[in-house]
């Protein structure tokens, strides 16, 4: 699994613009457990390393976590690239978990993805924010086998079905 995972991290875009670096945790058995582990990594993340010091505390029964940023288009009175957290997972068959997958990337907030209504340029910043996602998951497609792949929103409905009501208010 480590293995895996470690092809996903060598293939995200780690945020430049984020004062930190990546954070490791492990948890042991279920969520509620405290962390096994927990360590920071320097700027620039090195996948290997990372995966390196996982491996001495994942097993079956365990969740690696990885909490850290990319760089996405944000509206703060102004547009501008800034880091987005995101949080990668490699869940163990054993872990206690409440959906059955094994990878897993937690792309934040739904609103990075969506139009904000009355904002000059957000159709086009979220538009490309989406393609930032859709490109890292055919490129994480491309080296991994995938059995099935999910996206959804916080909301819990699928994300498909609420870009697409989202849209159809705009012109476009």
């Amino acid at each position: 699994m480590l293995r895996h995972f470690e092809k996903v991290l060598k293939l995200f875009p780690f945020s430049q613009l984020s004062k930190r670096g990546p954070v490791l945790r492990i948890y042991a058995v279920e969520q509620a457990e405290p962390p096994q582990m927990e360590r920071e990594f320097p700027k620039p993340a090195d996948a290997a390393q990372i995966t390196k010091a996982a491996s001495e505390f994942a097993h079956a029964d365990s969740r690696v976590e990885i909490d850290t940023a990319w760089d996405l288009w944000q509206f703060d009175q102004e547009w501008k690239l800034a880091p987005a957290g995101v949080t990668l997972m490699c869940t163990g068959p054993e872990f206690e978990s409440d959906r059955d997958d094994h990878l897993r990337i937690e792309f934040g907030t739904d609103a990075r993805f969506l139009p904000i209504e009355g904002v000059e340029g957000s159709l086009r910043m979220g538009q490309s924010n989406l393609r930032s996602l859709v490109h890292l998951v055919n490129e994480i497609e491309k080296v991994l086998p995938l059995e099935n792949r999910r996206l959804w929103s916080e909301s819990g409905r699928n994300f498909a079905g609420v870009l697409q009501e989202t849209l159809s208010g705009w012109e476009m």
